[in-house]
């Protein structure tokens, strides 16, 4: 029997089986083998085949995870191995806020690079985007210009940027349409409203929210684990039209995002706006792009063509990585 995990957790996975039946799954034995250790071995969104309990109809074990069209996935430091997050995506969303909680635009750049890593397509949403409009009213223009600025480097390289807010519905229409009949992945730090904006989605699906913390401005983690949601689209999204559906996966809040399987001299190459000038270097493949002269990529920081923002912030990873001490 082929079915599609939806959620998991130690070893015991839910997955909505080819029959219609959702069924609480084991892994069997020592029969699923991969290349690496995984904190988990199976995620949201895997295609697996299982062998139905004789007894239960309602359990099975896990015999085979079907090839993977990709992974995300990111470092987990406590179990000291990597962690799956969701497979087989279509898009990333990769969701933030202006505040509440702040706007930290490193852990979508690290983010970012480990999406070009496993070669999946990220979309950046900032939602709460009423919120960037009240720094303007209350003559915080600098705060605004400042995250204007880093979600317009973005898009500037290429990736789909959104600002919305599931609170008022601003954008809410055109993510709707970009999720349509796709298998997205929500990932985000704590208390950015990723469950929000699943449940302004489907006004039939309810999805637990939490309250930020007000000393220090985070999100409880109020998703456990990462679930995979059949989202039968509002039709105030849709302009009217019944049955247009998405797949989420709605993942528990991330505080600190820990690149996996990237080395500090590897990281430009994940930083799209450093591919053309790599190699180019006097020193080649051996220049590391801080202060040796004829160095391509400081010449391309020096023109405009690598924006400092973003200079910095490959900077910062590349010592996150050297160092092994993550900021949040």
């Amino acid at each position: 029997m082929t079915g599609t995990v939806i959620a998991g957790t130690n070893n015991l996975f839910t997955v909505e089986c080819e029959d219609d039946v959702i069924r609480n799954c084991t892994i069997k034995g020592k029969v699923i083998k991969t290349d690496k250790t995984f904190y988990n071995p199976i995620a949201p969104g895997d295609v697996v085949e299982i062998a139905i309990d004789e007894l239960d109809d309602a359990k099975g074990q896990v015999t085979l995870i079907h090839p993977r069209k990709n992974t995300f996935l990111r470092y987990n430091v406590k179990g000291n191995c990597p962690q799956l997050i969701a497979s087989n995506l279509d898009y990333l969303i990769l969701v933030t806020t202006p505040e509440e909680p702040p706007f930290r635009p490193r852990f979508i750049d690290r983010a970012l690079a480990q999406a070009e890593h496993q070669g999946i397509t990220p979309v950046i949403v900032c939602n709460k985007w009423d919120l960037a409009q009240q720094m303007q009213a209350d003559g915080r223009a600098e705060d605004f210009e400042m995250i204007e600025r880093r979600l317009n480097i973005w898009e500037d390289l290429g990736y789909k940027v959104l600002r919305l807010s599931a609170r008022t519905g601003e954008g809410m229409t055109e993510f709707a349409e970009i999720l349509e009949d796709k298998l997205s992945a929500f990932v985000g730090q704590s208390g950015v409203g990723k469950s929000s904006l699943i449940n302004v989605m489907d006004n039939n699906c309810v999805l637990r929210t939490g309250s930020l913390s007000k000393k220090y401005g985070r999100g409880s983690h109020t998703t456990t684990k990462g679930t995979l949601v059949h989202l039968n689209l509002n039709e105030s999204l849709t302009e009217g039209v019944r049955g247009r559906k998405a797949n989420i996966i709605d993942t528990p809040g991330i505080r600190r995002f820990v690149l996996d399987d990237i080395k500090a001299d590897e990281l430009a190459l994940y930083f799209r706006e450093f591919d053309q000038f790599l190699g180019k270097c006097k020193f080649g493949a051996n220049c590391k792009h801080i202060s040796e002269p004829e160095c391509a990529v400081l010449k391309a920081l020096e023109n405009g063509y690598i924006t400092q923002e973003r200079f910095d912030s490959w900077m910062r990873i590349c010592e996150e990585i050297r160092t092994g001490s993550w900021s949040d």
